[in-house]
């Protein structure tokens, strides 16, 4: 009954090691300053866990699935997840009486005996630690919130691998283009060097006018072998996010002009912080383990209290196998035991001081965390706004340098400019041109990074 009437008492008190979790908190911006409030195109809400979806691109659709499946930095979130889930499970087994069983069987006689006995006992014993003052429900509920960590983080891998991937194939697509740029520039140069070799032959122009063409055919050479050279880098990049190998992977060419996503940038609509904070899993991530830590706190205050523990232990004893259970000696007992810990040499104190080290280090981590996300959104906003004014920019460069090769050219032909005009203005409008591309490249690009940012999902 003294047992009893204790383990009632312990009940009562336990939830000491449980008390409400403080909530993370945040300074949170109102909006984000560099949102295009105005826009009225957004682009569609996504499904669940596919925002590639809105690029319209059975290529990247493909690739993202495969990296989704295959990509290591995947499967080690993956598996960091499933060990976290045990150690959940392992916690919450402490929670539960534990009950074993034995057998023993002996063989021998003792001094002064003539003839040896066998005995057989077997017998159960069932243990309980009383959960005083909530300590093993805080280690539980710990392990829990690892556990959604874990699970966050590997949402945060999953998003990172796919936006790298989209980024990435974007970088491939853009280099597709740009050496097409370069090849048609090539061609070009290629024919205006056949026609000035022929007229140098016929003694109509200067070597000098032939020599500046050849010059100028090798250095073009030379960036497309440049642009073929950082393709196969990306291709293999790409390769080693899909979890494949570099040496048979590949994605054809294709035009930038011919992709379903190239008639507009989608326009992402960032919402406002506070969703940010709720939809981005690496900020999910922090603010677990800021609860874990705080229930750590509460189990090492714990270990100051005592600690209640239950034991029952019971079992037969005979001499003959068969007689186990019917002709044997029974025995059982209950043991309650109430123990604390008097002295420890600061063991206990010490382990206080840690874990509110630990919830320190876990609530700054959730601060950084949160305005890193703030500051990534924004640079992606300040990005993709800088970028439309390049692209019109860049629009009005190129308008330009194509009527200026066009009148440089009808000069020539009528011999009132030089071929080192026209040479300028066929280099000029290649380098426009490829600059325009890089802009309208990497306004796709900023486009993955600002859905990154916000987590993988607006609406």
């Amino acid at each position: 009954m003294r047992i009893l009437a204790l383990s009632l008492t312990a009940l009562l008190l336990s939830g000491c090691a449980t008390g409400p979790l403080q909530q993370a908190q945040v300074e949170t911006p109102v909006a984000f300053t560099g949102a295009d409030n105005g826009a009225t195109l957004s682009a569609p809400v996504p499904q669940v866990g596919a925002w590639w979806l809105v690029f319209r691109d059975d290529v990247l659709n493909d690739l993202i699935a495969r990296a989704s499946e295959n990509n290591h930095d995947i499967r080690i979130a993956a598996g960091r997840l499933e060990q976290s889930r045990a150690l959940m499970w392992s916690a919450r087994s402490g929670l539960w009486p534990q009950l074993g069983a034995s057998y023993a069987a002996s063989h021998g006689a003792e001094v002064g005996q003539s003839k040896p006995a066998t005995g057989h006992a077997l017998g159960a014993e069932l243990s309980y630690e009383v959960d005083l003052f909530g300590r093993l429900r805080a280690a539980s509920q710990a392990a829990e919130f690892d556990a959604v960590a874990s699970e966050n983080l590997l949402r945060d891998t999953q998003l990172l691998i796919q936006s790298r991937v989209a980024e990435t194939y974007f970088t491939l697509r853009g280099l597709d283009e740009d050496r097409a740029i370069v090849a048609d520039t090539l061609t070009a140069y290629r024919g205006t060097l056949s026609v000035t070799q022929r007229r140098f032959e016929a003694g109509d122009v200067a070597e000098l006018d032939v020599a500046r063409l050849q010059a100028e055919v090798a250095a073009t050479e030379a960036q497309a072998a440049a642009l073929d050279q950082r393709r196969a880098q990306v291709a293999h990049a790409l390769a080693v996010l899909l979890g494949e190998p570099a040496s048979s992977f590949d994605v054809a060419a294709a035009s930038w002009s011919d992709q379903a996503w190239a008639e507009a940038v989608p326009v992402i609509p960032a919402g406002i912080p506070a969703e940010v904070l709720k939809r981005r899993p690496d900020v999910l991530a922090a603010e677990a383990a800021l609860y874990g830590a705080q229930r750590r706190v509460g189990i090492a205050k714990a270990a100051w209290l005592p600690a209640l523990s239950l034991t029952a232990d019971g079992g037969y004893a005979s001499g003959d196998l068969g007689d186990l259970f019917e002709d044997a000696a029974k025995s059982w007992s209950l043991t309650g035991i109430l123990s604390q810990a008097i002295f420890d040499g600061g063991r206990r104190q010490a382990g206080v001081e840690y874990a509110k080290g630990g919830l320190d280090v876990a609530f700054a981590s959730y601060q950084q965390t949160a305005l890193v996300a703030f500051a990534d959104v924004e640079d992606q906003l300040s990005d993709l706004t800088w970028l439309r004014q390049q692209e019109a920019a860049q629009d009005r460069a190129v308008a330009a340098a194509t009527r200026a090769l066009a009148m440089s050219q009808s000069r020539y032909t009528n011999g009132s400019a030089s071929q080192l005009e026209v040479l300028d203005a066929q280099r000029q409008l290649l380098a426009i041109r490829r600059q325009s591309l890089a802009v309208r490249s990497a306004q796709y690009q900023a486009t993955v990074g600002l859905i990154r940012a916000i987590g993988g999902g607006w609406g």
